[in-house]
């Protein structure tokens, strides 16, 4: 099984997303440098984390306008698996590939701990390895990270599943309290129509190690892996 890892100037994630799609496909991705125009032949793309262009203008809006974010287009257009991560999350809505936006976190500040989320949905070529209602633990590091769409696009969203997780507390109880950053009806995780690009800001690419303090997050990448095998 192939996977290629996008890399844009600013992005400080790639090595840890290598590591999870190599632990979980056992084949080393592929490194794909922004100024491509086109991509290898792969079954999973991902974007990873950082702060692509310095985070200037908006988080992921000059990356959303880079040569290669054509061609990830095109392959998601053809169903491919793509899986855009913190930075990734935020480069993936301003290219249109998801609905809403990003924004400052609520309270203002840099939030870099390990959270809870619940899985809400298991049906999908991420989360098949989950059980309903699951609560798994990953860590976040973001400044923008503050999910925002209009009611009719939330709306939309719940009704069709595509809300694939939420921030929670270790029970898996979701309010206020456990929104971390200000998300919109805790939203940490969306996927598109299709069901075959998710954005996330929690990084499910550091929870795959018990050195690094859990695993929860090998689940997510043995979930597309079965999903595309």
């Amino acid at each position: 099984m192939k996977s290629a890892v996008i890399l844009f100037p600013g992005i400080n994630r790639e090595n840890d997303a290598i590591a999870a799609l190599k632990q979980a496909t056992g084949t080393q991705p592929t490194l794909v440098w922004h100024g491509e125009t086109e991509l290898p032949n792969v079954d999973i793309i991902m974007v990873p984390g950082g702060f692509s262009y310095g985070d200037y203008l908006r988080c992921g809006a000059m990356a959303a306008k880079s040569p290669i974010m054509r061609a990830v287009a095109d392959r998601a257009s053809q169903g491919v698996t793509i899986l855009g991560v913190c930075n990734g999350f935020q480069i993936l809505t301003e290219a249109g590939l998801l609905p809403g936006a990003l924004m400052r976190n609520a309270s203002l500040k840099f939030i870099c701990k390990n959270t809870h989320l619940k899985i809400e949905n298991t049906t999908t070529r991420f989360t098949n390895q989950y059980g309903k209602g699951d609560v798994v633990d990953y860590p976040v590091a973001h400044h923008d990270g503050n999910y925002f769409a209009d009611e009719d696009t939330l709306n939309r969203l719940e009704g069709e599943g595509r809300v694939v997780l939420r921030y929670c507390d270790a029970n898996g109880a979701v309010d206020t309290e456990t929104n971390l950053n200000g998300s919109q009806r805790n939203i940490a995780g969306i996927i598109n129509e299709a069901g075959n690009v998710l954005g996330m800001m929690p990084h499910p690419e550091n929870a795959i190690d018990p050195l690094h303090g859990g695993i929860d997050g090998r689940g997510l990448f043995k979930s597309m892996v079965e999903a595309v095998s």
